[in-house]
């Protein structure tokens, strides 16, 4: 029998395909990541990352206002500390007066609509790179989630409007959602890194900061007893369970393009918002691809950002987020 049903009939023009398009963008679906640094009046472009630059606070803030009036409504920070304020206990990342806390309040005061969510990791802060604290050649779980609290609280007093802990310690987001509620924060959520797989894209992003794992024998040569085997789908699910039973508002899957699949099965498996983090090495293959004008900056950059929302995205953390609002916003 001829068919009945003919599928092109809902593709015969832009009209036809707009009524019946299953997925939408718009800027407030976009986070974007930033990055801070010491100074006045500084900013440089981070030559991994083409567009994407290590602002002072102060550039930052004007910055922010013009992501605001975009639409876009959420921005995750990380700091840029000096080489001298590192050790291997990671004080300096509950300085109230710290780069980060600073940053934070600066932001609040001049945009106070947006929300804030400031990374929650040892790397930055660390003489060796890790994401917590080195003790026996290890990483020190129970002792780096002590940490963490101290660094969470801080953010929390400073302004921000949920946490990140980004670090894969076991039992963190318990440990956050105690120390926040205990020192007078219940209402600052935690959008914990649940899926956080040890990824080659990261590349770009520890240029940025400088935190990559200094080479040294007596300590982890990589981040891969923390963050999770690329090769896994079931322990994923496991750990965004796992956080949202011990408090985590919104879970995160990260990388983005290369874990879709991961995206879909937490979504199916959770009921909180999933956001994914579109990283540094997937923004710097479109931007060195388009540069050679082997693809269409701008096409490839709209279809990645529809598909991560496809596969169940709430929230995408991307480096394209300013040029994606600027897009949509034309439409």
């Amino acid at each position: 029998m001829f068919p009945l049903h003919r599928g092109r009939r809902l593709r015969v023009n832009e009209s036809i395909r707009s009524l019946v398009r299953e997925t939408s963008l718009s800027p407030s679906d976009f986070m974007f990541p930033m990055f801070i640094a010491e100074g006045e009046n500084y900013k440089t472009e981070i030559s991994s990352m083409p567009g994407i630059f290590r602002r002072s606070i102060d550039l930052t803030v004007i910055e922010v206002k013009e992501l605001f009036e975009l639409g876009i409504r959420a921005i995750n920070i990380y700091v840029k500390v000096s080489e001298d304020l590192k050790d291997n206990t990671g004080k300096e990342a509950w300085n109230d007066n710290g780069l980060m806390q600073e940053s934070i309040r600066a932001i609040k005061k001049a945009c106070p609509e947006m929300i804030i969510m400031p990374d929650v990791a040892l790397d930055p802060y660390s003489i060796y790179g890790h994401d917590g604290i080195i003790a026996n050649g290890a990483i020190a779980n129970d002792e780096t989630n002590a940490a963490l609290v101290k660094m969470a609280v801080s953010h929390a007093q400073a302004g921000a409007d949920f946490v990140a802990p980004s670090d894969m310690m076991d039992g963190r987001v318990l440990r956050l959602r105690q120390g926040l509620d205990e020192a007078g924060f219940p209402n600052v959520g935690i959008m914990s890194y649940s899926a956080k797989y040890a990824s080659a894209f990261y590349g770009p992003f520890r240029d940025a900061l400088d935190s990559a794992p200094v080479d040294n024998q007596e300590i982890p040569e990589d981040k891969k007893t923390y963050q999770m085997d690329y090769a896994n789908r079931i322990e994923a699910i496991k750990e965004a369970v796992w956080d949202v039973e011990e408090g985590a508002d919104m879970v995160m899957v990260k990388p983005g393009l290369a874990y879709l699949d991961i995206v879909r099965e937490v979504k199916n498996a959770v009921n909180v918002p999933v956001t994914v983090f579109h990283v540094s090495g997937e923004y710097a293959m479109v931007k060195a691809a388009a540069e050679r004008g082997w693809l269409d900056h701008d096409k490839i950059m709209m279809e990645q950002l529809m598909c991560i929302k496809r596969a169940g995205a709430s929230l995408i953390s991307t480096y394209f987020a300013k040029e994606a609002a600027i897009l949509l916003n034309k439409k």
